[in-house]
């Protein structure tokens, strides 16, 4: 059995850790921005697929994994910082593109982009291993416990992030038709993933 008695201060520390602004609240605006609304539905679907597999590694036990190798988690950010630098160079070709004429990028790319993305963000493997673990409460099953608090945690981000990206989606869809506009927010987009790219590296530096 689990605990629900726990639920009420477990999703107060979700929001203080949703809440903020953060590396995934810009990257879901970059995202509206960059491809509107569907992109934006589509990317934090990544997301929740690339949280899930946290989810179930940190409730398989891989959890001590990480905690025994730290050289893990270094290399996990390197990984994420080179791919948003590759998704920025991905999305100025497309701002000169719109210059031009309009394009739009594959459908499927934004699932897997979110995907990436999510897998590469380590803040997300070390939120379950720091937080579940003190919400475990009289669960006479810690690993449902945990399974429950993890979609919980997914749930949220889903609903609030994706939210966000839906409504830079809607700002997206108004400038659609203008050519210039929709270079501005390429570039703008392209502007979010350079700065998430160096906010990662610096953290890496600075461990």
């Amino acid at each position: 059995m689990v605990d629900p008695t726990v639920l009420p201060g477990y999703v107060a520390v979700i929001m203080l850790f949703l809440g903020p602004p953060g590396p995934d609240m810009a990257y879901m605006l970059a995202v509206g921005l960059e491809g509107g609304r569907r992109a934006a539905v589509k990317a934090i679907l990544g997301i929740a697929t690339g949280m899930s597999v946290y989810a179930a590694a940190v409730v398989a036990g891989m959890g001590e994994i990480a905690r025994s190798h730290p050289s893990v988690l270094d290399t996990i950010r390197i990984l994420g910082a080179v791919y948003l630098l590759w998704l920025a160079f991905v999305t100025l070709r497309h701002a000169r593109r719109a210059i031009s004429e309009h394009g739009e990028v594959p459908a499927g790319r934004w699932y897997l982009r979110g995907v990436l993305v999510s897998i590469t963000n380590p803040k997300i493997i070390l939120f379950f291993l720091a937080v579940l673990p003190q919400f475990i409460g009289s669960a006479e099953n810690p690993g449902s416990q945990m399974a429950m608090l993890g979609a919980i945690n997914i749930l949220m981000e889903v609903l609030l992030y994706g939210g966000i990206g839906v409504m830079a989606g809607f700002f997206q869809a108004r400038l659609a038709d203008s050519t210039k506009a929709t270079a501005v927010l390429n570039y703008t987009a392209c502007t979010v993933y350079v700065v998430l790219a160096g906010v990662i590296t610096g953290e890496i530096l600075l461990a």
